[in-house]
């Protein structure tokens, strides 16, 4: 059976990025995953795939992995005739982009596929206003009532009406929906989703990648200023700048690189997708089916997973992807989490980068960062984030909305070589 391995990963720092061009980030993380794999060019890629949802923003709407690379190529960097395939799938084009290039491994397409995302979401000229408007990318825009209607619907079963912000994303306020549900249904508390905001945060204190590098107690993310209740600002991912980077071999290539590469390779287990659709509240979540598929295809269980990156563009979604992945019953992710049972040295350390919340969200390099923290931590190199001993890891990452579900969802599991 043929096996797919990762043999390079690299992620630049994410944070805001003003005088730093998407040429730079995207020259940083190819550099960065070449020299993660040893190699001094990529001259062996054979395919390419790019993940990028802004480019859009500054004329580029179309061919910007082409353009980003033009200058890699003129060097020598990057080979000459090599194809650029192009990914935009909101907050999941990163993981979009790996899994192309694992699949284009396991089909025998190519012995060596590169992914990356590249993400500047920052832009001093750019209004509040202009940026909400740029994650409007991600909804239905031909027929808005659809949402509208659903969403009203669903606020008054949460006891949360719907409103929608003029100056910042709306997402944050479907995010408070489904908070706020599930603590009416489950009992869960905010105090519980703070503390897996301050978890992640303190975590990030210990990465030199992440955006936000301070240390937070449950107070504080409480104490911090309510974006839209349940969540206060500490519980919601910033907006933020950064590139990240994967080279996916096949185990014939991976015979043939260095012991050094070999010893670090990380192999694929699964990389399982599904879609979203309007669903009822006390409805499972796309992310289930995902899960499913992944842990089927990997031959593992849930109970087998060491460490965990969960999207948590919200901290409830730390709560969510916790029940919905089979790590926990429906309803006791607040308690999964209040027990410290998420933290280093508990049953499943989550989100050790600092999750979306605090390593922060550029967002189409957001999957595939996940899976380079993952790859760190499975080659025992995560300092004093490592989960000892961790063998098995699993990433799950959504993006675009459908309802209160992604319109897209990935799960991916890796396995120490």
């Amino acid at each position: 059976m043929a096996e797919a391995y990762i043999i390079g990963a690299f992620s630049t720092t994410f944070g805001k990025k003003m005088d730093q061009s998407y040429k730079a980030l995207t020259r940083e993380a190819y550099a960065g995953v070449l020299r993660d794999a040893e190699m001094s060019d990529g001259q062996d890629i054979a395919c390419s795939w790019f993940s990028n949802n802004t480019l859009y923003r500054n004329g580029q709407a179309s061919i910007g992995g082409q353009v980003m690379f033009t200058p890699l190529v003129r060097e020598g960097l990057f080979p000459e005739h090599v194809g650029m395939i192009n990914v935009h799938n909101g907050c999941g084009s990163g993981s979009s982009a790996f899994r192309g290039a694992y699949l284009d491994v396991l089909s025998g397409q190519a012995p060596l596929s590169l992914a990356i995302g590249v993400e500047k979401m920052l832009d001093a000229n750019r209004s509040a206003e202009e940026t909400a408007e740029m994650f409007m990318g991600g909804i239905d825009r031909f027929d808005p009532e659809e949402w509208q209607v659903y969403y009203r619907a669903a606020g008054e079963q949460a006891q949360k009406p719907f409103v929608v912000p003029k100056d910042r994303s709306m997402f944050m306020d479907t995010y408070a929906m489904q908070a706020a549900w599930h603590m009416h249904r489950y009992g869960t508390t905010q105090h519980q989703l703070a503390i897996a905001a301050a978890k992640s945060h303190n975590f990030a204190a210990e990465n030199e990648r992440a955006q936000y590098r301070f240390t937070l107690t449950p107070e504080q993310v409480l104490e911090d200023r309510e974006v839209s209740f349940p969540l206060t600002r500490a519980m919601c991912a910033p907006l933020g700048d950064g590139a990240a980077a994967l080279l996916v071999a096949s185990g014939e290539y991976l015979r043939h690189c260095p012991p050094s590469v070999q010893e670090r390779a990380v192999r694929i287990g699964a990389c399982e997708m599904s879609g979203g659709k309007y669903r009822a509240l006390d409805e499972p979540g796309l992310t289930r089916y995902a899960a499913q598929r992944a842990f089927t295809r990997a031959g593992v269980t849930p109970a087998d997973i060491d460490v965990a990156e969960v999207h948590d563009a919200s901290s409830f979604s730390e709560i969510y992807q916790l029940e919905m992945l089979g790590f926990c019953p429906e309803g006791q992710g607040g308690r999964f989490i209040e027990e410290g049972r998420a933290h280093l040295g508990g049953d499943l350390p989550l989100n050790t980068s600092g999750g979306l919340v605090s390593k922060g969200h550029p967002v189409g390099a957001t999957g595939v960062s996940m899976l380079c923290e993952l790859v760190e931590q499975l080659r025992g190199e995560a300092g004093t984030r490592q989960v000892e001993g961790a063998r098995l890891a699993l990433a799950e990452n959504g993006g675009g909305v459908i309802g209160f579900d992604e319109a897209v969802a990935f799960v991916t599991i890796l396995e120490r070589s």
